[in-house]
């Protein structure tokens, strides 16, 4: 299995870069992170030597030392380099689902990808790592022992990279049977009060017919702008709220009640998906999917969707 990356060149990456900055443009995203990418597509254009080298050999450090590239430019930068591409941009056209992720992974392609999502019912790269370790992923077709290794040691090193909500996903890799230590550095997460705030806002846009709109390219043959994105600021984060297109999502009829939030702060993001809860204590309000305890804990959790 070839796991090297792509050649990117510094044209290249600047293109990504400026891609990004347009579309947070057209959805009305904060000034200043419009500029910072339009300025730092600008650095790289204009470097003289290989933007890829110097992050394959020198990490985020080595990008963190360029000129106006802060640390949520430089993980972008970090992601082009070693993947070719960036879900940013991706999510921002609509067009990241779940499948389209796991393609991301080298050595994973369309027809695996598809089947990983549909037998294990997971959408993100940190499940699809814990499902590496369980032993769920195993029962796929197509993993045979050399492969599932070769995926762990992928995932690893793309996870880590990222700085995704590492305690958790440590801790979560534990219970699957990994030999992995937990991570001193605390988990970087929004608190749920944050992300109930950013789903009960999107909510209220949505109703008032105040947000931008994009036309998915997953589940929307009429080609339609029918998507609501909301990008906000708070705590430090940057979220990006709406509607989720997935599969999933289109079949059981969940979509303007399944609400995916994605926030980002100095290079740690993530994402959750918010829902209605329809069993247990919590029937009938929101709730943060996988942090339900959080949930429960506040004094006033909002009520679903009607």
């Amino acid at each position: 299995m070839n796991s090297g990356p792509p050649i990117v060149t510094n044209a290249q990456i600047a293109d990504i870069l400026e891609q990004v900055a347009d579309r947070l443009e057209a959805q009305h995203a904060n000034i200043y992170r419009i500029d910072a990418y339009r300025a730092g597509a600008a650095v790289v254009r204009r470097y003289e030597t290989s933007i890829q080298d110097l992050a394959l050999t020198e990490g985020r450090e080595g990008l963190d030392a360029l000129p106006q590239i802060g640390s949520s430019l430089s993980a972008s930068i970090d992601e082009i380099a070693h993947a070719g591409r960036l879900r940013l941009l991706e999510r921002l056209d609509g067009t990241l689902s779940p499948v389209e992720l796991f393609k991301t992974v080298p050595g994973v392609g369309e027809e695996l990808a598809e089947r990983i999502h549909r037998e294990l019912d997971i959408d993100t790269l940190e499940a699809l790592e814990v499902a590496a370790h369980d032993g769920r992923l195993d029962a796929v077709a197509g993993f045979g022992p050399r492969r599932l290794e070769a995926i762990r040691d992928i995932l690893a090193t793309m996870l880590a990279r990222s700085a995704r909500g590492r305690a958790r996903r440590f801790e979560e890799l534990r219970q699957a049977g990994a030999q992995v230590s937990v991570p001193e550095t605390p988990e970087a997460r929004p608190d749920v009060h944050l992300l109930l705030d950013r789903d009960r806002e999107y909510r209220e846009k949505v109703e008032a017919d105040e947000l931008p709109r994009i036309a998915p390219k997953r589940n929307n043959p009429q080609g339609a702008a029918w998507l609501p994105v909301l990008h906000s600021y708070e705590d430090g984060w940057h979220f990006t709220t709406l509607f989720s297109n997935t599969d999933r999502a289109h079949e059981l009829g969940r979509v303007r009640d399944w609400v995916v939030v994605y926030f980002e702060r100095d290079g740690h993001e993530g994402q959750c998906t918010i829902v209605t809860e329809y069993r247990g204590p919590l029937v009938g309000k929101r709730v943060v999917r996988g942090r339900e305890d959080e949930v429960a804990s506040l004094e006033d959790v909002p009520p679903g969707a009607e």
